[in-house]
Order: C-alpha cells, then structure tokens, then sequence
C-alpha cells in the first residue's frame, strides 16, 4: 500500500511520518500532484496558520490537487481546518470539501477556559469505520486523544464524532472518501493507533 503525506509549510508532519513508520508502512512525503492521485491513501496533517497555508497550497495548486482526490483521505488538525470552507482564521476561503463547515476561534466563556485547547479530552458520539473498535459500549471506555488547537469546526451534518471543550464541537468529520480529525492521532497512543489503523484498511 502506498501511502502519501502532503508536503507543504506546516509543522507536525513527521510526527505522522513517524506514526505510519510504526506501523509498518513507508510513507512518501509530497508535493506532487500525480504522485497525489496515484497513492492508495493520502494524509493531509500539520499544524500551520490558514491563510499563509491556503497560499502555499494554492501556489502549488495542491488545492486543486486535493479536491480531485477519489481515494481515502485523512485530515489531521489544520489538515481538517483547510478541508472545510471558509476559516475565521486570517479570513479565508479553505478548500471546501466541506462546504456547510466554516472553521470558527474559541471564544472562552469562563476563567478556566484557556486558549489554545491543548491536552486530552474524550471522543464521544462516534460513527463509522474510522473509530469500529473504540465505542464505548464496545470498549466499556470513552476513548481519549490530544489536542492543540485555537479554532474548531462546528456541528455540521458531516460529524463523525464530538468534543466538549468551551462548547461541542466536531473533533471528526467525514464526506465520501474524506476523513478529517481536530485532534492528533499520532500523539494520542493506542486510540490513535487504533483511528490510523482504520484509515488504512477503508
């Protein structure tokens, strides 16, 4: 199975690197289109800031890229951010696999509420083959994963499982051959694992 990570300006990618090498698959890092197209899973991670990550990827029309893609695809952190449409963040247009989901800044509502959300927290409300394994009513655990991020995706109909923190919000979203997660699958031990794992065998 080939396995591609999009290579563009953002933090965090080796992490993921590292994480798939654990798991036995040798990734290949790109920034090229048809290698893109060509692999049998593409991840898009990294942490970054939208606007300035939005220019890079339309330079390298890898928006373009990403929008063409059939095949199972992965956002992590700023790699689900940049699938939604629009991001508070600089104000700017995102790639728009979602197209109902317009990424949003935490507003704290009270002391204890720190910005950025950094740390664990738990997944609650999962549904389909990313997280079969990890249910509660399964596992008789509610699953917990690491976060660190400043803006959020809200409820939308492509919710695949939520996070509480300052108000609920979408820590997984899924469209077609489109997965994409808040949190850091790659820093989040044997639940993580588990969610990388499942995104291989779609």
């Amino acid at each position: 199975m080939q396995v591609a990570v999009v290579k563009y300006n953002a933090g965090n990618i080796f992490s993921v690197m590292n994480a798939l090498r654990r798991l036995g698959v040798d990734p290949v890092l790109t920034d090229d289109a048809a290698t893109l197209r060509n692999a049998d899973r593409v991840i898009f991670p990294g942490q970054g800031e939208a606007r300035s990550t939005m220019a890079y990827l339309r330079d390298k029309k890898l928006d373009e890229a990403i929008r063409s893609l059939t095949q199972p695809v992965l956002g992590i952190c700023i790699g689900q951010q940049l699938l939604c449409r629009h991001s508070e963040e600089g104000d700017v247009d995102c790639i728009g696999i979602f197209d109902d989901a317009e990424v949003r800044r935490f507003i704290p509502q009270k002391h204890e509420d720190k910005v950025p959300c950094m740390g664990w927290n738990g997944l609650l409300d999962l549904k389909g083959p990313l997280f079969q394994g990890l249910h509660p009513e399964e596992t008789g655990r509610t699953p917990y994963v690491y976060f660190v991020h400043s803006y959020y995706v809200p409820l939308c109909k492509e919710t695949i499982a939520t996070a509480d923190y300052v108000l609920p919000y979408s820590a997984a979203i899924q469209k077609d051959n489109f997965y994409a997660c808040q949190f850091h699958p790659e820093k989040s031990g044997s639940v993580g694992e588990q969610i990388i794992n499942n995104f291989l065998s779609l």
